[in-house]
């Protein structure tokens, strides 16, 4: 198996509803997006997937949210705008993206902070 990974970031803020703590309040990150796909074969060149492709794919997928507040771009208007419930938009909108190629999302990670992070793994 080989595994491709990129890193993008989007800037972001949000409200964790039902959070009883600073969190619970409107709050910004500097998100970092650590995506990795994976397939089991290489192309006619050896690359299983260019890694300019996988960036500028996900990279549209965050500009959707680059400086806004979550909480106010759906899904993030009924799902709560935390870390796992982006690395798994994430996942699902690259995912449609990326359909119908050799490699397949195999993990989203999304840090809030140099030292937190979630990941969504299928």
């Amino acid at each position: 198996m080989y595994e491709v990974t990129i890193e993008a970031g989007f800037s972001g803020a949000h409200v964790l509803r039902g959070y009883h703590g600073k969190c619970g309040r409107l709050h910004g990150h500097n998100w970092k997006v650590v995506v990795t796909v994976a397939t089991d074969r290489l192309d006619d060149i050896g690359m299983a997937v260019d890694f300019a492709r996988v960036k500028q794919e996900t990279q549209g997928i965050l500009a959707q949210v680059d400086h806004t507040c979550l909480n106010e771009v759906f899904p993030f208007t009924e799902l709560n705008p935390t870390a796992e419930n982006i690395a798994k938009w994430v996942w699902e909108m690259l995912s449609k993206r990326i359909e119908g190629t050799a490699v397949a999302v195999a993990r989203v990670t999304v840090w809030e902070s140099d030292s937190a992070r979630a990941s969504y793994v299928p």
